[in-house]
């Protein structure tokens, strides 16, 4: 005999499966100029994360990456932005809620 889950904690499970809104996501693939864009979309969502940001891109062998302490526009230089090679990218702003910002 199967025991019926628990309504509630079905539903708490189902709320904490959402994304959570304190930090930015950004991606992107099949460009040129993926860092930069990538630079782009988490300066747009700064608001979102003003604590540490960070980028890792990809020309398909090799993964690159930078990652600072504070704002988006202090993190990242143009010199940076050239040393994330590759045509994908995916960034991060962090907003931390709990445990350490690094």
């Amino acid at each position: 005999m199967s025991r019926i889950p628990d309504k509630s904690r079905i539903r708490r499970q189902a709320q904490d499966d959402k994304p959570k809104e304190e930090c930015a996501i950004f991606g992107i693939f099949n460009s040129s100029e993926a860092s930069n864009f990538t630079y782009l979309g988490l300066y747009s969502m700064q608001h979102r994360g003003q604590e540490s940001s960070g980028i890792v891109s990809s020309d398909g062998e090799h993964l690159y990456r930078y990652a600072g302490m504070g704002l988006v526009a202090h993190i990242f230089t143009e010199t940076k932005l050239k040393e994330l090679q590759g045509n994908a990218a995916i960034g991060h702003n962090r907003y931390s809620t709990t445990g350490a910002s690094f």
